[in-house]
């Protein structure tokens, strides 16, 4: 099987897509072969630019002449958060699989419609973080019993790009453009995790803050007001009766990718730190108290698919390698007509909970997720 490949966008995003694509059979071998026929950006110059940089065939600045290429048979969309429910309804019409950066949408009816438009075709959605072999095998051990069972789960994503007040304004402050605030951009990944871990979410409890809430315009002339949220914290209920809790934050001075958790059980505990992301602690309530302590599990191949990427323990894998093996799941998942990890579907749910957070803290209530 050999796949056509159209990136939409060439941003952060855009770039870590076209690195893995370019790189995912050769570190994973058993994956389909990809061709990159097309990619699309704002001006068309760029495009041409960025095409020949990232080895696409050809680069243009219609974004619908990707979606509609006969040659596409993969589109990833790498572009602003409004941009995402046109773009991947239109690749799914036009019978493409879909592998679109999160968060899913702006709101929840868009979201609703690109589940929907999903039909026979594969969709997936940039969790990488989940893909992580560290955070793989925190599940394994939860899964397994290692820590008996779970009885609470505390999570939090902090980073600091808008943290300073002085910071121009965006079309990251509109709703119109981006939706939810820390809650859209970073809150999300977050949620992935913790449900990985324990399971769907039944309810949470939800406050919401902006702290800076204007910033100068980048022409100078004055303010923007910042519709969105810059903090968000929750009480978390699990299906299973767990409790949890939540804590996302795009103004902490410091954090650059603070995103980790805590896994309570009956005989011990998990922690993990995505900034050291090649580490998982350990604490098993096992043997002579006077030994007992956090073991610190150092990813190796020991921890698939990390023995495909480098044979030796402890050198560490990156970013773009969680991205790696993100698509490769994609792309198994279309050659074998299989589920991907977090298709549009289960997307869904996760924009259906921090969209609920988000309304808890309007409504001043707890709210299940049930009435998303």
């Amino acid at each position: 099987m050999e796949l056509g490949v159209g990136l939409i966008g060439t941003g952060f995003m855009g770039k870590a897509h076209a690195l893995a694509y370019r790189n995912v059979r050769a570190v994973m071998g058993d994956v389909p072969e990809v061709r990159l026929v097309a990619l699309a950006d704002t001006p068309p110059d760029k495009a041409v630019a960025m095409a020949a940089q990232f080895g696409f065939a050809r680069g243009t600045g219609d974004w619908r002449s990707v979606v509609e290429d006969p040659g596409v048979q993969v589109v990833s969309i790498t572009t602003p958060n409004g941009m995402h429910a046109e773009m991947a309804c239109a690749a799914l019409a036009a019978g493409k699989h879909v592998w679109c950066e999160k968060p899913m949408a702006l709101t929840l009816p868009d979201a609703r419609a690109m589940a929907a438009a999903a039909g026979g075709r594969k969709t997936q959605l940039g969790y990488n973080y989940i893909h992580n072999p560290a955070f793989m095998h925190a599940c394994r051990l939860v899964a397994a019993g290692e820590i008996g069972q779970v009885v609470q789960l505390r999570g939090w994503v902090d980073e600091d790009y808008q943290a300073d007040p002085d910071l121009p304004w965006t079309w990251r402050a509109r709703i119109a453009e981006a939706g939810l605030g820390a809650l859209g951009d970073i809150g999300c990944h977050l949620i992935s995790l913790l449900t990985a871990l324990a399971g769907p979410l039944d309810s949470v409890l939800g406050e919401i803050e902006t702290i800076h809430t204007t910033r100068p315009l980048p022409d100078g002339s004055g303010h923007g007001a910042v519709e969105n949220e810059d903090v968000a914290n929750a009480l978390l209920t699990f299906a299973s009766g767990v409790k949890g809790s939540f804590t996302a934050s795009r103004s902490a001075w410091g954090r650059k990718s603070r995103l980790g958790f805590e896994v309570h059980g009956t005989k011990g505990m998990i922690v993990f730190d995505q900034e050291r992301m090649n580490e998982l602690q350990l604490y098993v309530n096992r043997g002579p108290k006077a030994v007992q302590g956090f073991t610190t599990i150092l990813t190796s191949p020991e921890h698939p698919p990390y023995g495909a990427f480098c044979p030796a323990p402890g050198h560490q894998l990156g970013f773009n390698d969680q991205k790696v093996i993100e698509l490769a799941g994609f792309l198994r998942a279309i050659r074998d007509d299989a589920r991907p990890p977090v298709d549009f579907a289960a997307g869904l749910e996760i924009e259906k909970a921090i969209h609920a957070i988000a309304r808890s803290s309007r409504e001043g209530r707890r709210v299940r997720l049930a009435e998303m």
